[in-house]
């Protein structure tokens, strides 16, 4: 897919240049227009060689902005005040703000990333407005508010809202809840236990599903991974923390996917001090709940997926495993794995799981919880 990358006169400018090599590791061809502002503070030529295409700063006889008004999509990142503005009120006076006009005419998607002192931008406003109105084929991404600026947001979250919105949008305007990371259960007010997990296969499957344009929800317990703020996240500690959430959000919710790492174990007694660390001391492990078993009996029209681990089984173990535990708590999906398989522990990047369903299973080999999440939400969609 070609995406048209407009840079405009922000000292945030600076970061375009990661933003293209991130663009184009997934997957996209991009072109560039530069205002002349945009020129002063990041060379043309700088990201010429990162596109590996031809920059244009003017419009001239071989009408630059028609032959790519009619991309699969324009990014305006960083967008200034004035570009906002000038677009708002169909002003064509630089190579980009003739280029959106002749796009918006087009109906081409297109997605502004403000960039400005917060003051700014809280002027402006009523132009964003005016253009969301006037033009529901583009979209604004929020600034992250800090030091009083509306601040470019990262390469990555940047990414993933331009890959929602040129994808399939399978689950357009669905609820998706998602429990990742590991749940922590207090021992004494310092200590306590909790589970090997990273959350990074819950994080995965939060950004896919949001990529296909679902309201996503992530239900976050301990995680050791970047989290993008385009998701809404609950932060939560305890088991019981994390059911009191599911409690309050699955009858909303059209899909949920328990991906967290969560405690089978609760201390019994929880000391408000600390125990000293002198003495030998017994702890007393109290069965918990289980919260997967609970979901179908509040929401029976949810779309349940659970996940299953198991450690040093072999495959028709595991899948039994996981065909049970599907039976029993009714679950529509089990995702099933091995967490001693070579380079698929707690905390990889990458996974070998087992997709199971009433019917059959699938087993999928090696690879990225990136790559895995995307074949998940693809079997959750086939499902529906």
């Amino acid at each position: 897919m070609k995406i048209i990358l407009c840079v405009t006169g922000s000292i945030a400018a600076t970061e375009d240049l990661k933003l293209v090599h991130q663009l184009r590791r997934h997957g996209f061809e991009v072109e560039c227009f530069m205002t002349e502002s945009a020129a002063e503070i990041i060379t043309p030529m700088s990201m010429e060689f990162a596109t590996e295409n031809p920059v244009v700063t003017k419009i001239t006889g071989k009408v630059e902005h028609v032959r790519n008004a009619q991309a699969d999509l324009i990014l305006v990142a960083p967008a200034t005040a004035n570009t906002i503005s000038k677009f708002a009120h169909k002003i064509a006076d630089t190579s980009v703000t003739t280029l959106l006009l002749t796009a918006s005419g087009y109906k081409t998607p297109i997605l502004f990333v403000p960039s400005m002192h917060i003051s700014m931008y809280r002027a402006i406003e009523n132009n964003i407005n005016k253009i969301k109105k006037d033009h529901p084929e583009v979209c604004f991404m929020e600034p992250n508010e800090a030091e009083r600026k509306a601040k470019f947001p990262s390469k990555h979250e940047i990414v993933l809202e331009v890959e929602r919105m040129l994808s399939d949008h399978k689950l357009q305007g669905m609820n998706v809840l998602v429990g990742t990371g590991g749940t922590f259960e207090a021992m004494d007010a310092m200590r306590g236990i909790t589970n090997r997990s990273s959350g990074k296969m819950g994080v995965e499957i939060a950004k896919e599903a949001y990529r296909q344009g679902a309201n996503v929800t992530l239900l976050c317990g301990l995680t050791h991974t970047h989290i993008p703020k385009n998701l809404k996240r609950i932060n939560v500690e305890s088991t019981s923390e994390m059911m009191s959430v599911v409690k309050n959000e699955i009858l909303e919710t059209d899909i949920y996917v328990s991906a967290a790492a969560i405690s089978d174990f609760e201390i019994d007694h929880v000391e408000e001090s600390k125990y000293p660390s002198e003495n030998d001391i017994t702890v007393k492990f109290t069965k918990l709940p289980k919260i997967l078993q609970q979901i179908k009996e509040i929401s029976p029209s949810t779309f349940v997926v659970g996940f299953k681990a198991e450690a040093g089984v072999s495959e028709e173990e595991l899948i039994k495993k996981a065909t049970n535990r599907m039976n029993k708590y009714n679950t529509d999906i089990m995702v099933a794995n091995d967490i001693l398989v070579e380079d698929g522990g707690p905390g990889s990047n990458n996974n070998e799981v087992y997709l199971i369903d009433k019917d059959s299973y699938e087993k999928i080999e090696l690879d990225s919880k990136w790559h895995i999440a995307q074949k998940i939400i693809d079997k959750v969609y086939n499902s529906l």
